[in-house]
């Protein structure tokens, strides 16, 4: 939760306050401290015991939790798209 109020402040100060003038600037801050998380990320994991025994079952977890909302996701979407973008496709080509 904590990571989302955050998240939507830096998009209020963006939008509202950051002056355009350091667009560049802040893009460059912004890939730096991405770099930085993940770096971080990854000493962290490193330095967890068992954390090479326990790589095999966590990519298999990740690799569900891409899978299955991606399938539902494109299961719903598919039949949603076919039944309304139909309709726009036959307005457009009687234009």
């Amino acid at each position: 939760m904590d990571v989302i109020l955050v998240m939507c402040a830096g998009v209020l100060v963006g939008s509202w306050f950051f002056p355009k003038k350091y667009k560049k600037v802040n893009e460059r801050l912004q890939v730096v401290c991405t770099v930085a998380l993940i770096f971080c990320m990854g000493v962290t994991l490193g330095r967890r015991e068992g954390f090479l025994e326990e790589l095999s079952t966590l990519g298999l977890q990740s690799f569900l939790f891409f899978l299955i909302p991606s399938l539902f996701s494109v299961a719903l979407v598919y039949p949603l798209t076919c039944r309304f973008m139909n309709g726009r496709e036959k307005r457009n080509k009687r234009r």
